[in-house]
């Protein structure tokens, strides 16, 4: 394994040529550990409703007092799937804000529905629940499930995810919950922003570490996006910043992590993420497969609710609304080489 001098001396490195280099090698490991198949995983934002009080995003308790909040109900979430099932995606993902508003009841006879209508497989995004919640939706079939610690270093998690009831919040606290999830016959997965303000390159070098020493089976990166109306992106809370040592939130600085990423965790599922499409939308995917990625999350939430998840502005996704739309898809992969996953698409191991 590449130490941390060694992570943080590639993030830093800026010559043309050894980033080609660096591509390369991940490029490289991807075809030997993945192979060359992209896992379609159908996105489905089940609600923008959220308890928690980040202050980078969008969707966040007090954050767009004028935004219309929703709740998807079960023939939505149902529909979406079966459309999943239809453009033989192997994945549905149902993500949501930290929303209380979804019961363990709810969600876990959602869950039980899509697996016996379609068959896929079902990951989690939720947030922060109970270990009861998780359990019971475990026990109604759900495969997966993610949740990012956006950053290892505790004193800039506590600045931009603020505690509830006047506990301190802590990254451990969910590298915790992700190893009890494990526990439960889950695959996890985790993940981190690039170029948080007050990121450093060494701290983004053991955000790397930190998901080779965990062993997550999908791992999520890309740039950091603050929405203006957040207390981030209004100025009212401001991480310390070396500003020689500030991690960039660019696309160059998205790909190196990448890249490192695929080649400290050879067979992990790896997106390229909305976000890295949202600061490049003409070829950042592309890029970001070419840099190790082997995921693509299209976009089956229904159009009235898909502009109200604004986590940030101006978000760009894969809209797989119709047939159309997964056509382009497997066009545009077979055009750089690549082609959709056959089955669930989990993690492979051996």
């Amino acid at each position: 394994m590449m130490s941390h001098g060694e992570i943080a001396a590639w993030l830093r490195e800026s010559d043309p040529v050894r980033l080609e280099e660096l591509r390369t090698m991940a490029d490289c490991e991807r075809i030997r550990s993945v192979g060359d198949e992209v896992h379609l995983r159908g996105l489905i934002e089940v609600s923008n409703h959220c308890s928690r009080r980040c202050a980078y995003c969008g969707i966040g308790a007090g954050s767009h007092g004028d935004l219309q909040r929703y709740r998807m109900t079960d023939g939505d979430v149902l529909a979406c799937a079966n459309r999943a099932r239809e453009f033989d995606f192997g994945t549905v993902v149902m993500q949501s804000g930290e929303d209380y508003g979804i019961t363990r009841e709810w969600l876990a006879d959602v869950v039980r529905r899509v697996k016996a209508e379609t068959g896929l497989a079902v990951t989690l995004s939720m947030g922060e629940r109970p270990l009861e919640d998780a359990a019971e939706w475990r026990r109604a079939g759900a495969d997966r499930y993610l949740l990012r610690f956006e950053t290892s270093d505790p004193e800039l998690f506590a600045i931009i995810h603020p505690g509830r009831m006047g506990v301190r919040s802590h990254p451990d606290d969910r590298l915790l919950m992700l190893a009890e999830l494990r526990k439960m016959g889950y695959e996890v997965g985790s993940g981190v922003m690039v170029g948080i303000p007050g990121q450093t390159f060494e701290c983004l070098a053991n955000d790397l570490l930190t998901f080779a020493r965990n062993d997550f089976d999908m791992i999520g990166i890309g740039p950091f996006i603050c929405d203006p109306d957040t207390p981030l992106g209004r100025g009212e809370v401001a991480p310390k910043i070396i500003h020689a040592e500030q991690a960039p939130a660019t696309e160059l600085m998205t790909c190196k992590a990448l890249a490192l990423t695929r080649l400290l965790c050879p067979r992990a599922n790896i997106p390229s993420t909305t976000a890295l499409a949202t600061i490049n939308p003409s070829s950042g995917r592309r890029n970001g497969l070419a840099w190790g990625a082997n995921v693509f999350m299209p976009n089956l939430t229904p159009a009235k609710y898909r502009s109200l998840y604004a986590i940030y502005p101006r978000r760009v996704t894969i809209d797989a609304a119709d047939e159309l739309a997964r056509k382009d898809i497997v066009e545009f992969l077979a055009s750089i080489g690549r082609r959709p996953g056959q089955g669930h698409g989990g993690r492979t191991r051996g």
